[in-house]
């Protein structure tokens, strides 16, 4: 790595520069980028999304990555990182993708994978819950940068504002912790909100919850209507699957005067269950 020019000079050659429409921004301290990366590294088999010029690709491959997949939409990119795998001595893979379309799970046989990634604003929350209903879960850890509104919705606690669907699908999957701050500042053209290195490791299967689909649903109707009591927010999920919702939250032992922010995860795994009991004997 020590023999590629620094980031700023790369992008000077190829004249480069962020597209608003990818949600770009870049990060081009490498003291950032070496701190990202060990988070999630040294590790067999590590992928990358939307690497851009290749700042947290230097990291990860100087942090000890063994195979290191790094996929690309933005085709201007692609000479940048072509560099970095010349002198990468076969760890690094290249792939022209969309993120969105690519099954991450099948680039490795290794178990389980890690994913470390910047992730565009645009598409992270997406990529986010596609990786969390993964059936089997095929990683261990995510380490990822996000914005920082987004990453503290991931790690809130029950009866805070940032509390809702996105707390109750990742922490049925993983653990969650907020690493540290990344100022907006920090990349260029700095974004108008501050991010956030969010990390979050997969729960044993026992702990695991498995039925993210019908907790999806359960989550989406509550938080929906966040504002109102559970009684009224899930009445038209409850209509659609032929479920008496009074019956449905008494059986759950659940008041259905709370709000949704006031149930804690268990109180949505049990709501989840007892629907899926009901429903099936509807």
């Amino acid at each position: 790595m020590d023999s590629l020019p620094t980031l700023t000079a790369s992008l000077k050659a190829h004249n480069l520069f962020a597209k608003k429409s990818f949600g770009q921004h870049f990060l081009l301290d490498l003291n950032l980028t070496d701190k990202i990366a060990k988070l999630a590294a040294p590790h067999p088999a590590v992928i990358e999304i939307g690497p851009g010029p290749g700042g947290l690709t230097r990291s990860l491959l100087n942090a000890g990555t063994d195979r290191l997949y790094v996929i690309e939409k933005d085709p201007r990119f692609l000479p940048l990182l072509a560099d970095i795998k010349n002198v990468a001595n076969g760890r690094l893979s290249l792939q022209e993708a969309d993120a969105l379309k690519v099954d991450i799970a099948m680039l490795d046989t290794h178990r389980p994978l890690r994913i470390c990634a910047n992730l565009p604003y645009n598409v992270g929350t997406k990529l986010l819950v596609n990786w969390l209903s993964a059936q089997p879960v095929f990683w261990d850890r995510l380490v990822l940068m996000l914005q920082k509104e987004v990453a503290m919705r991931i790690a809130a606690s029950p009866n805070t504002k940032a509390y809702g669907r996105l707390a109750v699908l990742a922490q049925s999957v993983a653990t969650t912790h907020i690493a540290f701050d990344v100022p907006a500042s920090a990349f260029t053209p700095p974004p108008k909100v501050d991010s956030a290195v969010i990390v979050l490791d997969a729960l044993s299967d026992e702990k695991r919850y498995p039925d993210l689909k019908m907790l999806g649903r359960v989550t989406a109707a509550a938080f929906g209507q966040r504002r109102k009591m559970l009684r009224k927010s899930l009445r038209n999920l409850a209509s659609d699957l032929n479920v008496n919702l009074d019956i449905w939250l008494e059986a759950a032992n659940i008041d259905p005067s709370i709000r949704p922010e006031t149930l804690d995860i268990k109180g949505f795994h049990t709501l989840t269950d007892t629907l899926t009991r009901l429903g099936s004997t509807a």
